[in-house]
């Protein structure tokens, strides 16, 4: 076990207990109550990853069967598990019309592959109705792009999962909660098996009482415990204010970012400046004797989930999966609310029949601010797919051996304009009463 006596490198800075900190706890601040806008830019940008997301899963579970393929049956049930709105097969393939049908000669077939840059179908061996798919030399060629990544930055990864432990309280998640945001984190496919095994200093698997497999970390890293509010405001402020801070004279500030006309309403502006007043609560410090009823614990949660946001790869992630984490990041049951309380730090999207948590800041102009080597390659991977959507069975043959290199590659997914919609009283009440109030609806 690693001894709570190992704290930050700003622990001295920030005691949670400190006389400034328990008058802090104390002090009230007026609530306001927004109400939810829509951001069609990100909003966009959900829908398109929902349809990246899907196709890359399904990319490493063929390439991870022994046979090279996976059959139509196989992956019957996977739409909840790939984040699909439609089955898994209306995923793959598309529908004709009667004029395309004819131009394509399928004969008794109504429908075609949607992505044949990506995937090729095909009859199995022994039942030939049974559909069968494998992966296309293209796909093959962006999975060793990938893999070469993952290679080339796992020191990388190694520092994010880390953190992502050492925000827990007992330095311990479930490994089913890992694995469903291996995704958003960056982890690479079977990362139980290629991955940890390989640091049995920093990292070892446990079982619960009840049998369930969590992943421990083992080795505490002070260089690890710094937030990414802090390194920002670190490398961006290098005059007195940051001095201040290191100091313990002042606070840290979350950039916000309002939705159209909020910013101006002078209610918002005095509720924002209240709460950047309270001091700030590293996500990597020792919160149990802070009271949970305080607005000092609502703004360490905001840190915890603007640090947690931060570490993954699009600055995003689901709101079911952050609930399977909620006790062990200490974060309020119903911290949906956090979300809709502060829209200028977050952005809660209810696209694709789930709802989906953005940090901001994280995007500018409906493009990632800093893009990760991964996010880069996702989106050629994306143009990939698009390519053979568009152009139907010709686009294998419209991609070059250059479109398929990620050197300066620009973010491929279409750019909507970055504009907020206020909802109408009634449709607002619609949303919330759906997908935000009720926090034990499934995702």
């Amino acid at each position: 076990m690693i001894p709570r006596s190992k704290i930050s490198l700003f622990s001295s800075l920030i005691n949670p207990i400190s006389h400034q900190h328990q008058h802090q706890q104390c002090r009230g601040i007026a609530k306001v109550r927004l109400k939810w806008v829509k951001n069609k830019s990100i909003d966009h940008i959900i829908d398109c990853e929902t349809d990246l997301k899907a196709a890359s899963l399904l990319k490493d579970a063929i390439k991870r069967s022994p046979t090279g393929f996976l059959t139509a049956k196989s992956v019957a049930d996977w739409q909840k598990l790939l984040g699909l709105t439609v089955p898994v097969l209306r995923f793959m393939r598309r529908g004709l019309s009667g004029a395309t049908k004819g131009r394509c000669n399928l004969g008794v077939y109504d429908w075609q592959l949607r992505y044949p840059t990506l995937f090729e179908e095909f009859p199995h061996a022994r039942y030939a109705s049974l559909p069968c798919f494998k992966l296309t030399d293209t796909a093959l060629f962006l999975d060793t792009q990938e893999q070469n990544i993952h290679q080339n930055y796992e020191n990388d990864t190694l520092e994010r999962l880390s953190r992502v432990l050492m925000m827990t309280k007992s330095r311990t998640v479930p490994l089913k909660s890992l694995d469903s945001l291996k995704w958003d984190l960056g982890l690479p496919d079977n990362f139980q098996k290629n991955l940890i095994p390989r640091y049995p200093d920093n990292f070892r698997f446990v079982r619960s009482p009840v049998g369930d497999a969590y992943l421990r970390l083992i080795k505490w890293n002070d260089d690890f415990a710094v937030s990414a509010l802090q390194r920002s405001k670190e490398k961006s402020e290098r005059g007195n204010d940051y001095r201040q801070f290191k100091r313990g004279q002042t606070v840290l500030a979350f950039p916000m970012s309002f939705p159209r006309g909020y910013g101006a309403q002078r209610k918002v502006k005095e509720w924002m400046e209240e709460f950047q007043k309270l001091p700030y609560i590293s996500p990597y410090e020792d919160s149990r004797q802070i009271d949970p009823k305080s607005e000092l614990m609502e703004k360490r949660a905001v840190g915890i989930l603007h640090e947690f946001l931060s570490l993954t790869i699009h600055k995003k992630t689901k709101r079911n999966y952050l609930r399977s984490l909620r006790e062990e990041l200490n974060i309020p049951h119903k911290f949906t609310r956090l979300f809709t309380r502060y829209p200028g730090i977050f952005y809660l999207s209810l696209k694709c029949k789930t709802t989906t948590i953005t940090l901001k800041e994280g995007y500018r102009r409906g493009k990632l601010v800093d893009p990760h080597p991964l996010a880069r390659l996702r989106d050629k991977f994306y143009y990939v797919m698009r390519t053979g959507l568009i152009n139907r069975g010709k686009g294998v043959n419209l991609l070059s051996h250059e479109d398929l290199v990620i050197s300066n590659v620009d973010n491929s997914i279409e750019e909507e304009s970055e504009v907020d919609e206020i909802l109408t009283d009634e449709e607002c009440d619609d949303e919330e009463t759906l997908h935000l109030e009720d926090e034990s609806d499934e995702d």
